[in-house]
């Protein structure tokens, strides 16, 4: 009995490809099938039932077959035809044991895969759960892209699954369509990044909505894909295998079709991250979640064709760890709240109050369980390692507001709100509360 939480950035896995694919379809006659997904730090999140369990997974373009994570006795999902295989991935450990599953039903609202292959992995310390703030099961991509026309809008948070035989395209002139690459079961587009003193450089880019960044790039200083001067070392995530660290930088702008996004956020990852990837070739890096995330988009890999259309997020700033933390939940902890005014009288429910275990304490204090909000990375030179700032913090409050009220992201986006602005952490540390202040600057100078 077998199941996982997983969740956050970019994972690239190389496994053993013997198994046979037996395709998601939609009932007879049905052309399409909605989906509402979430978008959580521009990951696409959405439900998955196996084996009669229902799920939540990334939808990841970067990954070939689906994998569940972080098994749990407490959950059950029955997997059936078990053996053992070795996985790879991004990150600088090494390749890892898992189980391989052959037969499993899979249902995506009406679609549905009789027989669908999946990986388990078994180690314990994967939980990527925490840095999104739910949980999170596993992740899967191609065989829904392999079956289907899909439609992701990332406006209204709508996926649409089409039935390729069915699809009719649209000639209007506020979209593109440009060529789609499909290899070793992965999509890539052609591109150009736009770098300083350099004619523009054509690149070939993976396609990767399992990765929340925007734009990765492999260092080719023959190619003229060098790391710019004003960089810093960062932790870019964590990948199947391990911590993902290198430097983040921007650029002039990068250009997709003939859509042109500019001072784009880019990072380069370290060597030793990439060391599961066992052959390149002519592939320059990837497009993540906070380049994606700007468009909606139709993909066919039938036909090996993209289609790109502008949306509300397209002028979008990049965003950028200004206070320099990571936050992750670690758990629960109690908390109590006063339920009574000063005079006596019984206050409403919060409608943010995630307590879901509660005390009553003589009808005036509420003891409530929530999740515990810590410090999961701080980098060198930022203004919270500046002001003192620990891994291993317990956020409490942020400029006077109580973070269990609120969503993980919606932590992470007060306490990197706008340059210039000051931040008053209140953290507990050795069960002792501390309050820190500092003020967000950019992590770039202006030239």
């Amino acid at each position: 009995m077998l199941r996982k939480n997983i969740a956050f950035f970019a994972v690239l896995f190389f496994v053993p490809f013997f198994m046979m694919a037996q395709g998601f379809k939609l009932p007879e006659g049905e052309k399409h099938q909605k989906i509402k997904f979430e978008l959580i730090n521009n990951l696409i999140i959405i439900p998955v039932e196996i084996n009669g369990a229902e799920l939540t997974f990334i939808l990841d373009s970067g990954v070939s077959k689906p994998i569940l994570f972080n098994l749990s006795e407490s959950d059950s999902v029955p997997i059936n035809n078990v053996s053992e295989v070795t996985i790879r991935g991004l990150g600088d450990g090494e390749p890892m044991k898992a189980l391989s599953s052959k037969g499993n039903v899979f249902k995506f609202g009406k679609a549905k895969n009789d027989s669908q292959d999946l990986y388990v992995v078994m180690d314990r310390g994967i939980n990527f759960s925490t840095s999104l703030g739910i949980p999170v099961h596993g992740i899967m991509g191609y065989d829904l892209f392999r079956d289907f026309i899909v439609e992701i809008n990332y406006g209204s948070k709508r996926l649409k699954l089409h039935n390729p035989e069915l699809y009719t395209y649209k000639n209007k002139g506020n979209r593109q369509t440009i060529p789609l690459f499909i290899e070793r079961r992965k999509a890539y587009i052609e591109g150009t990044v736009l770098m300083k003193d350099t004619t523009n450089i054509p690149v070939k880019l993976l396609v990767d909505t399992g990765s929340s960044d925007a734009l990765w790039l492999f260092p080719e200083p023959e190619k003229g894909l060098e790391i710019p001067e004003k960089n810093y070392d960062d932790h870019l995530g964590r990948g199947l295998n391990g911590d993902i660290f290198g430097k983040r930088s921007k650029i002039d702008g990068v250009r997709i079709g003939d859509y042109e996004l500019e001072e784009a956020k880019v990072a380069f990852p370290d060597r030793e991250s990439l060391q599961g990837l066992d052959n390149l070739g002519d592939r320059n890096g990837s497009l993540g979640g906070e380049v994606l995330k700007r468009f909606n988009m139709v993909f066919d890999y039938g036909r090996g064709l993209v289609t790109l259309k502008k949306n509300g997020n397209f002028k979008e700033p990049f965003q950028y760890n200004l206070a320099g933390i990571d936050l992750q939940h670690n758990g629960l902890r109690y908390i109590a709240e006063s339920i009574a005014d000063v005079n006596g009288i019984i206050k409403g429910e919060g409608e943010n109050s995630f307590g879901n275990v509660k005390i009553l304490m003589e009808n005036r204090t509420k003891i409530s369980l929530v999740p515990e909000i810590v410090v999961s990375a701080i980098r060198a030179g930022s203004p919270a390692a500046e002001a003192g700032l620990r891994e291993g913090d317990v956020i409490l409050a942020v400029n006077g507001k109580r973070v269990h009220q609120y969503k993980l992201q919606e932590i992470l986006k007060m306490i990197n709100d706008k340059e210039g602005k000051r931040i008053k952490l209140l953290i507990e540390r050795y069960d002792q509360d501390l309050l820190f202040s500092f003020v967000l600057k950019k992590v770039f100078d202006d030239d």
